[in-house]
């Protein structure tokens, strides 16, 4: 059976499109994407389509017990290599003393994918746990980091021979999230709308897509600041007043607090004047992303620096309503912006 501790999605997807397939995939964890994707792709590939009437089973966790999965997983195939069986809404089986029974002995024919979604397999079920994990493959689909959006993104286009600009990654990561479902649609819906002769994804594009303002977005804010371009930043500060669907102290506060706790982080790196020696201390893909940490550090001394991570704590605590009896968010956010840049 597969090594569970070194599983990731790619590796699945390599043993998957080369016709590798195992008896149980356990998939679970707070990201639906990577389950639906791996799911999606067995169904798909993994019969002919003339097999799938009479090899291919879809069940749902709520309508079904642990013994019933169980007693479809032991049919033997008809006219084919091998069955499949579905279990969605694999979390809502609850009792799976049937299905840690079938896992110890699994059908060498079937492939059996339990998506598991919106949290994880109960870790207190170690022999079921552990009898997945001989059976086949208990993978965990983890949401990903904020700071690794932007190389999601990249790949994504990349693997589609679709180049970005590294604002134009931010712009995007930035307005939609981590949510990968919504931010791949939107992914998609950019691609579709690139002319043939001019495949590239420029901010441009990103907003007339997306909806982002090229000029007033979180990332123009950043960098007006990590620069201490007072004009700029309070034109952006302005412009997100009179406009809340274009930004607002919730979606800037996290983006701040995450640039100047690294920036404080950067001072205490063994070769912080050098970019790749920052980019590396800071765990940074590339020493491009340690450009704006070297300019903070001109801007910023390192006590301006712990000053302002605590006014954007205490700002973020006043956004929330402590201690904070009637001032608006807009006048919060020109606030911080004043106090950071004076």
């Amino acid at each position: 059976m597969a090594d569970n501790k070194s599983i990731s999605y790619n590796s699945i997807m390599d043993d998957l499109r080369a016709g590798r397939y195992l008896p149980v995939y356990y998939l679970h964890g707070e990201e639906s994407y990577y389950i639906d994707k791996i799911c999606d792709y067995i169904a798909e590939h993994a019969l002919r389509p003339e097999e799938r009437d009479f090899n291919q089973t879809i069940m749902f966790g709520s309508d079904v017990t642990a013994s019933q999965v169980a007693d479809a997983a032991r049919r033997y195939p008809m006219m084919a290599e091998r069955q499949v069986v579905i279990v969605k809404e694999a979390q809502n089986i609850k009792q799976t003393d049937a299905l840690e029974k079938y896992m110890k002995q699994p059908m060498k024919s079937t492939v059996l994918v339990m998506c598991h979604k919106n949290g994880k397999i109960d870790g207190r079920k170690r022999e079921y746990v552990k009898a997945i994990q001989q059976a086949g493959i208990l993978f965990e689909s983890q949401k990903l980091r904020d700071r690794d959006l932007p190389h999601f993104i990249e790949n994504y286009l990349q693997a589609r021979q679709v180049p970005i600009d590294p604002k134009s990654t931010q712009l995007i990561a930035e307005a939609i999230g981590a949510d990968l479902s919504r931010l791949t649609s939107e992914l998609d819906k950019v691609l579709i709308s690139l002319p043939a002769n001019d495949r590239r994804v420029t901010p441009q594009v990103v907003e007339d897509q997306i909806g982002v303002s090229k000029d007033f977005n979180g990332f123009e804010l950043r960098d007006a600041i990590v620069n201490r371009n007072i004009f700029k930043a309070n034109q952006i500060i302005n412009y997100f007043d009179k406009n809340p669907k274009a930004g607002s102290i919730y979606s800037f506060l996290p983006l701040l607090f995450n640039y100047f706790q690294n920036l404080m982080i950067a001072y205490y790196a063994p070769q912080r004047q050098s970019q790749e020696g920052v980019a590396q201390w800071l765990g940074l893909k590339s020493p491009w992303g340690a450009k704006d940490y070297m300019t903070g550090m001109r801007n910023y001394s390192g006590v301006k620096v712990l000053q302002i991570i605590g006014k954007i704590r205490e700002i973020d605590a006043k956004s929330k309503g402590l201690d904070n009896p009637n001032t608006p968010p807009g006048e919060l956010m020109k606030e911080l912006i004043f106090y950071i840049l004076h």
